[in-house]
């Protein structure tokens, strides 16, 4: 274990954290998590190129499912490196300036992924709620600006966010809770006043996924009000069965993200492995997950990619 200078300063290098009390065993525990990978970067890999490739799927609601497939693509390969290394090589340092890199990427692409969930619930509500102005309404050159706006909107404001840690002194341990970069995570590590990168950190949040996430819901809300006026059973149920994955993809981005901050407010003294396994989960299962469901409850994606196999195979 390395010795820390417990004075001020400006660190070099961080150590990042593996599984706790389990690091003998960090092979073994390795090849769960490059099975994960490997479904989450093949998968989401797959849509993308059905998408690109398949005509067919050139619509406004495969476009905002590839934007997704893209966020949990660029999350996977923000982490792969550091948490493999750490399980076969137990190569912990990360020097300050990886440490600020790598954290960039996984918060921007996570804001990134709450910005193009609340564009697919915007889609499925006009699809609903105003169908017969909805090719109108989503042309290519607004989902255009719709990307450059998520892209904008997911990384222009973590730049003030990291300038404001690159400030910050450290008179603790150098050792994260992590085996990835997590802002809340080098803060309380800090011995100077973090109540302004607190404040800015808070306000960051509920202003991209906590804004979100309430239009998301009211998105819904007004779905299902005009879903019930609807007289058929069968058009309903043909209704809500285009919302089914919708609502799957934001409850498994939605649920780790909550349950990672409230571990982080409330459970200070929880064990250092209930630390690692919510930040885990809260890492990996969102882009695990979307590809599957995608590709078992949306029909026209699953054949497109029996397509692509087959053509593969011929």
């Amino acid at each position: 274990m390395p010795s820390f200078n417990q004075s001020i300063f400006h660190p070099a290098v961080f150590f990042l954290t593996g599984i706790p009390g389990l690091e003998i065993y960090h092979a073994w525990i390795s090849i769960p998590f490059c099975c994960l990978y490997a479904i989450a970067i093949s998968g989401n890999g797959m849509i993308l190129l059905v998408i690109i490739t398949e005509s067919s799927l050139h619509e406004p609601m495969y476009y905002f499912l590839s934007m997704l497939s893209f966020t949990d693509l660029g999350l996977c390969l923000s982490t792969l490196v550091t948490m493999l290394g750490i399980f076969w090589f137990n190569a912990r340092e990360i020097s300050f300036d990886a440490y600020i890199g790598q954290m960039f990427f996984i918060h921007g692409f996570t804001f990134m992924e709450s910005s193009v969930l609340l564009a697919m619930a915007f889609d499925r509500f006009i699809a609903i709620c105003n169908p017969l102005r909805y090719a109108t309404i989503l042309t290519n050159s607004r989902i255009i600006k719709v990307g450059f706006a998520i892209v904008i909107r997911g990384t222009t404001a973590l730049v003030p966010l990291l300038l404001l840690l690159k400030h910050l002194s450290f008179c603790h341990s150098r050792i994260l809770h992590h085996s990835y970069c997590f802002h809340p995570d080098v803060m309380k590590l800090s011995c100077t006043d973090t109540k302004i990168n607190s404040a800015f950190g808070l306000t960051i949040v509920i202003s991209t996924a906590g804004l979100d996430s309430i239009l998301i819901l009211l998105s819904y809300v007004l779905i299902i009000h005009s879903v019930l006026s609807i007289a058929s059973p069968e058009e309903r149920k043909k209704a809500f069965g285009t919302c089914v994955s919708h609502v799957s993809a934001v409850a498994i981005f939605y649920i780790p993200m909550i349950s990672l901050s409230l571990v982080h407010r409330f459970g200070k003294h929880a064990p250092p492995l209930v630390h690692t396994l919510i930040a885990n989960v809260y890492l990996l299962i969102p882009p695990v997950m979307n590809p599957i469901i995608y590709s078992v409850k949306t029909k026209q994606i699953r054949k497109a990619m029996l397509k692509v196999f087959l053509s593969k195979l011929t």
